[in-house]
């Protein structure tokens, strides 16, 4: 599925590669406490947890940005025939190049590939099959790696290439082609992004702030898997490499985004798939957006 909207004179779609009830809480979420299903049940009942399989919704969707003549993936989801230790995962075989051009966005059209950190469902698209290797899907596109995570996962990859394959075949491919730039916290990345380092959830974390003028909207990756972590920022995943100090990012975050009708756009909130952050009896509230356009497909 394709949605879009328009956030000033920039076109925003998410393309959605998948999204179900997929991810039970007490496996996702370590400090898991069933009293905060009880506590959110009013407004999480289908689009966030399906009661009768007791799972939490969640998506892999790729955020793809129109700014003038650019055309900007941020993240770039599982991708196909990708070796994967996750069953959801593992050897997908989605229609997403062809979503990807009725987004007007093809392999030919990106011009960047943005990428919040390198977790195997943050990069898989960076590559496609060739035969026997894993090639640059998008020929065209400059590829923006936080540094601090490359850094990170490069120095995994080496140690143990067989523990996490995303990085060796999506992540060394668009390295060897030369098409990667690197960014620091505070970079603007193709005039329209900022990034902010957004650290916890994996060493370089980035977010993406949309707007020169204001803070419209921010592409917020992992900082949330779940819209519980917005009422309960205590919670973490399993996945966060540096837990307390996911907390601190998330707390952080959240604050400055209260209240401010900042435009949200996490990775893996079911749908609408995004929303704004609201002030609500001393902690914080999900409010999701309007529905968005359904684009051609």
């Amino acid at each position: 599925m394709i949605y879009t909207r328009m956030i000033g004179d920039i076109r925003v779609t998410n393309l959605i590669e998948y999204v179900g009830p997929t991810h039970d809480p007490a496996v996702t979420f370590p400090d898991f406490d069933p009293s905060v299903i009880e506590r959110n049940r009013d407004w999480l009942t289908n689009a966030h947890w399906y009661e009768n399989l007791q799972r939490m919704v969640i998506a892999i969707q790729i955020w793809i940005v129109h700014a003038g003549d650019k055309v900007i993936l941020i993240d770039a989801g599982v991708g196909n025939q990708k070796r994967r230790g996750a069953a959801r995962m593992n050897m997908l075989n989605s229609l997403v190049p062809q979503w990807l051009a009725a987004a007007d966005a093809s392999f030919d059209q990106v011009t960047h590939v943005v990428m919040t950190h390198l977790h195997g469902d943050h990069v898989g698209w960076n590559t496609v099959r060739d035969g026997a290797r894993w090639v640059p899907a998008f020929p065209n596109a400059r590829y923006l790696i936080p540094r601090t995570d490359f850094q990170y996962f490069q120095d995994l990859h080496e140690k143990n290439p067989e523990a996490d394959p995303s990085f060796g075949d999506s992540v060394v491919p668009v390295i060897e082609a030369g098409l990667v730039d690197f960014v620091d916290d505070g970079d603007v990345v193709a005039d329209c992004l900022r990034a902010v380092f957004a650290p916890g959830h994996t060493p370089g974390q980035m977010n993406y702030w949309l707007g020169s003028d204001r803070e419209a909207a921010v592409f917020s990756a992992d900082i949330f898997h779940h819209p519980l972590q917005i009422t309960d920022p205590h919670l973490n995943t399993g996945f966060c490499v540096l837990p307390d100090v996911a907390r601190q990012t998330r707390r952080a975050f959240l604050e400055r985004v209260a209240d401010t009708g900042t435009l949200i756009m996490p990775c893996h909130f079911g749908p609408p798939h995004c929303g704004f952050v609201r002030r609500k009896d001393g902690g914080f509230a999900f409010v999701p957006s309007e529905p968005d356009l359904p684009q051609r497909y």
